[in-house]
């Protein structure tokens, strides 16, 4: 269900994830990428529609990348992982095991596709033999930059959130 709140939680989600990544820019874009807003993907697991939100912080974000296409492949690649993120969520939200799982779409599907973008940008799909290599390094560079901030940060994001206080509130406000 579409209401004004959840429209809101969806905004400060974008805001938050926009100003995350253009802020540590510096280590968000490029083949070794560290985007520390990443860690938000996770939240579709509790909140599905931060979906939108995440999905527009990071157009919003990749409007400074450096590779053009980051703002279609890169935007569409956060919305497939929080769908994904998000699917998962409804399948259960009690142990770590589900939540582990849940970190695992948004490092797979930036590894693929972000991976390929960047391999295309440093190669554009010249020799079949170099774009395969450097599509290999990219996107394990990728998926380890996503692996790590998905398990250093979303995974205790996760387990944590429903721990605290300001859990409570927020499935309140999104929920009303």
């Amino acid at each position: 269900m579409i209401n004004t709140r959840r429209i809101a939680f969806a905004a400060v989600v974008a805001a938050l994830y926009a100003t995350l990544t253009m802020t540590l820019g510096f280590i968000g874009y490029g083949p070794i990428q560290f985007r520390i807003a990443e860690a938000l993907c996770v939240l579709p697991f509790f909140f599905p529609f931060s979906t939108w939100g995440l999905f527009t912080g990071c157009i919003i974000a990749n409007l400074i990348s450096p590779y053009p296409l980051d703002i279609a492949v890169g935007s569409i690649s956060t919305l497939l992982a929080a769908i994904c993120t998000m699917r998962i969520g409804k399948l259960g939200r009690s142990g770590i095991g589900v939540k582990a799982i849940a970190c695992i779409p948004p490092v797979l599907v930036n590894a693929v596709l972000i991976g390929t973008l960047i391999a295309y940008y440093m190669t554009g799909f010249g020799e079949p033999g170099a774009f395969l290599t450097t599509l290999s390094i990219c996107s394990l560079q990728v998926g380890i930059g996503q692996a790590v901030v998905l398990l250093l940060l979303g995974l205790p994001l996760m387990i944590y959130l429903p721990k605290s206080r300001i859990y409570e509130k927020l499935m309140d406000y999104y929920n009303s």
